[in-house]
């Protein structure tokens, strides 16, 4: 089984997920969120503001980004302390009244030093994850990343802004550290069964028996980002993207995207993908959360639910569609219309070949459409008659005996 995300930063909230519930997991084509350099560097920023004899914290950002304090300086102060018997960073502070060190590198260990006692003292009052929004800027670390024109750049940049966001579920900045420890800890050994997580490109080349697609979002996938700085071009290669995503399972892709998504600590209401417009209506099977299906993919947002008028294809007319109504993706012929091909599932629920506790003229209660009667039953599949609702199409296993 493996998971496929757009962006890297999106592994975070799986990752976290399965330590919490011990599911063991592997990320392939790169390390894991809380083991990258930026966020590693990101959290030494707050162990040494929470405890300022962290030495190993200390070594690692005292000159990261730059700030002029050489290896040799750094080295130095480790020798001073060790030879003191004291921490690193009261060594730093009784070098800086000396001449043990170069004018320029006191001076920039000055600066440090007085930026942490400072970010020390706003940490009694300061919100922890604006406190760490904060460190960023005043350090020159997401400065740094700007101008930095690596290809990996921007995404160091998305991976930090998801940590300040995740931060925000955690009362204090202990709490979440403490949260940090635990997923650091987790054993890191091979597991044979274990759940792949990955980014689409990383996938490229890779087949598994079950793919789950989380994210197909407007503006997340295709990345608003891509289209902004590339236009067209950018809006072909997500759908490329979309495309290896869905063929990279043997047997069933379940594709999945949400209503309302939490975007820097506010809630945003989130349209489907265009992707999930163009998916073949033949090969689809579509439900939500509620266990409410029907329709197609490009089903139409009522509320909380879905309802049942399929959309293939209407609402957009980018040249990008235009184009990809005209010719296959895979050689074929001008004027067939064509979609993302791959047989995939939307949210997939299992096959008619489940047998229902259910029969008709059962009374059943589930917890948003409220009190109902059985009408017909194939599958797992119920049509059911609300008492307040009226007739909806609900999968059985999220109902209820009356």
């Amino acid at each position: 089984m493996a998971i496929l995300v757009r962006a890297s930063f999106q592994m975070r909230a799986f990752e976290e997920r399965f330590v919490l519930l011990s599911i063991p997991y592997t990320v392939v084509g790169g390390p894991r969120f809380f083991e990258r350099a930026e966020i590693r560097d990101a959290h030494a920023y707050l162990r040494l503001i929470q405890s300022p004899d962290d030495d190993l914290a200390f070594e690692r950002i005292v000159n990261t980004p730059k700030r002029g304090i050489g290896e040799s300086s750094v080295q130095k102060l480790l020798q001073i302390a060790r030879l003191g018997g004291v921490s690193v960073m009261t060594a730093a502070r009784d070098a800086v009244a000396t001449d043990e060190l170069p004018a320029r590198t006191r001076t920039s260990l000055s600066n440090f030093i007085r930026d942490l006692d400072r970010w020390r003292a706003q940490a009694e009052t300061v919100a922890h994850a604006r406190l760490m929004e904060q460190v960023l800027e005043e350090s020159g670390y997401t400065d740094a990343l700007r101008l930095d024109k690596t290809p990996t750049a921007q995404t160091r940049l998305e991976n930090l802004k998801e940590l300040v966001q995740s931060m925000g579920a955690f009362d204090t900045l202990q709490a979440y550290l403490e949260h940090v420890s635990l997923v650091m800890d987790m054993d890191r050994g091979p597991q044979a069964d274990a759940v792949q997580i990955m980014t689409l490109h990383s996938a490229k080349g890779l087949e598994f028996p079950l793919v789950f697609l989380p994210g197909w979002e407007e503006g997340v996938f295709p990345s608003q980002r891509s289209m902004d700085e590339n236009g067209e071009k950018g809006l072909e290669e997500e759908r490329r993207l979309a495309y290896v995503g869905i063929t990279r399972a043997r047997a069933e892709a379940r594709i999945s995207f949400v209503a309302n998504r939490q975007v820097y600590g506010r809630w945003t209401s989130q349209l489907p993908s265009r992707f999930v417009d163009e998916l073949p209506p033949a090969h689809v099977e579509a439900a939500s959360e509620t266990g409410y299906y029907g329709g197609g993919p490009g089903m139409q947002q009522h509320g909380s639910l879905w309802d049942e008028t399929p959309s293939f294809g209407s609402g957009y007319d980018s040249p990008g569609w235009r184009r990809a109504q005209a010719k296959d993706y895979r050689g074929g012929h001008p004027g067939r219309q064509a979609v993302i091909e791959g047989e995939g599932r939307l949210i997939a629920v299992s096959g008619t070949d489940h047998v229902s506790a259910y029969g008709r003229g059962d009374r059943v209660f589930h917890q948003k459409f409220g009190y109902g009667t059985v009408k017909a039953v194939e599958g797992n599949k119920l049509t059911v008659t609300f008492d307040k609702a009226g007739e909806k199409k609900v999968i059985d296993s999220f109902l209820e005996k009356a």
